[in-house]
């Protein structure tokens, strides 16, 4: 790594400057880890607050800070323009596969999408997502699963 920046105030709030990776496909999984990360832990977080919250309408104070923080995390999930310009410029390398380029334009291109739609609030609308329908929506599966 070249330099970590783990919180500071503007855009981004925080960074990883690191050295190319060895492999094409690994800058991939570089560029959506924190998508992944942010998504899982969002959920997490949220998920033992969320699920009182709406299948049972009761909640404490607590509840509500954990639902908070578990949607701000997911909302923040979405990978920069950095992220995104990083991932191109190792496709254009030689040593790309046709596979891994076959499945990182598309990605790039909604890494990009997401990015212009923050203007919109789709961060939010995913962090809510993420933090609420989410797991509401696995109970609901395992309940169905099970009622059979």
């Amino acid at each position: 790594m070249l330099e970590v920046c783990y919180f500071r105030f503007g855009k981004p709030a925080g960074y990883v400057l690191h050295e190319l990776p060895a492999l094409p496909y690994q800058q991939i999984w570089i560029g959506i880890g924190p998508f992944l990360v942010n998504t899982v832990v969002g959920a997490l977080i949220a998920a033992p607050a969320a699920i009182p919250v709406i299948q049972f309408d009761a909640g404490d104070p607590l509840d509500y800070v954990l639902i908070w923080l578990g949607v701000s995390i997911a909302m923040h999930a979405f990978p920069s323009t950095g992220d995104a310009r990083s991932i191109w410029q190792t496709l254009k390398t030689r040593k790309t596969s046709l596979l891994t380029k076959l499945i990182a334009v598309p990605l790039v291109s909604l890494i990009y999408l997401g990015a212009i739609s923050s203007f919109v609030w789709l961060d939010l609308a995913y962090g809510m997502m993420v933090a609420m329908l989410l797991p509401n929506g696995l109970i609901w599966l395992m309940v169905e699963h099970w009622a059979r």
